[in-house]
């Protein structure tokens, strides 16, 4: 009997790295939501209460990439510039030129103006065909961002991490041996609170009760305390999540973000 673990993590919404990928996914759909022939090279970076969007773009549509960058944020949940960052009074720089005339030589009759290399993985350990830690890992992310936008957990922000360690026996998913959660809360919570809340509410309503024993460990918050988070507690960039993105480091990933760039800037 061959027995081994195999650990991924998953990041949630408001993870700095999330925050900007998803602003600059959201640059690139209104791109081509109004021109279909755009092409979109543009990068997020996020720091103390201020984002920078940086990039190219050879489009039609007509962009109020500040507006953009204020929804996204709103919605994320961020409110605060003491903690982690707030939608209302971060300051937002825009350095957007046009694609360089160099790169279009290749791009304006049916070329690409980048290079890539693709890579695909499926497996049967989940009904979604990705590997089992990862899958879990995504479920406690999402499930930790619905407990704080529906308020069962009213004092969870935005930035979350969750991380899945499973123990293999050959070659199938037997067991989790760890779940550790790491997720930012407002200055006025008990960490015991939190963690029976975490357990409750997060845990035992996303994992399946069969891959869980007596010796699981749990681990939330392991630090002790979470307060300061998101750009303020960490920098945030377009495309840093890679592995979150792809198989949580089970297998090969293509070698580029998923977002911020359309088709490698080809028509």
């Amino acid at each position: 009997m061959e027995k081994y673990y195999f650990t991924s993590e998953s990041v949630t919404e408001g993870h700095p790295d999330k925050l900007c990928d998803y602003i600059s996914d959201t640059i690139l759909d209104e791109c081509l939501k109004q021109d279909k022939n755009s092409r979109v090279a543009v990068e997020t970076f996020a720091s103390k209460n201020k984002i920078v969007v940086a990039g190219q773009l050879t489009t039609n549509a007509k962009l109020d990439i500040e507006n953009i960058v204020r929804n996204r944020i709103k919605e994320i949940g961020y409110d605060d510039e003491n903690i982690d960052i707030d939608y209302r009074t971060c300051d937002v720089d825009i350095n957007i030129t046009k694609q360089s005339s160099d790169i279009a030589m290749g791009v304006d009759i049916g070329g690409a103006g980048d290079q890539g290399i693709m890579f695909g993985f499926a497996c049967d350990e989940t009904e979604n065909y990705m590997p089992f830690a990862i899958d879990v890992a995504h479920k406690l992310s999402a499930k930790l961002t619905e407990v704080r936008k529906e308020k069962e957990i009213p004092y969870l922000r935005p930035d979350g991490k969750t991380q899945v360690t499973v123990e293999y026996i050959d070659g199938v998913p037997s067991r989790i041996e760890t779940i550790l959660i790491s997720n930012q809360h407002t200055p006025d919570v008990d960490l015991n609170t939190m963690k029976k809340d975490i357990i409750e509410e997060v845990i035992k309503k996303t994992v399946d009760s069969k891959y869980i024993d007596e010796s699981t460990k749990i681990y939330v918050n392991p630090t002790g305390r979470f307060v300061i988070g998101g750009p303020l507690g960490d920098t945030g960039l377009t495309g840093r999540k890679i592995i979150v993105d792809t198989y949580g480091g089970y297998s090969r990933h293509r070698w580029r973000s998923f977002f911020w760039k359309r088709c490698y800037k080809s028509r």
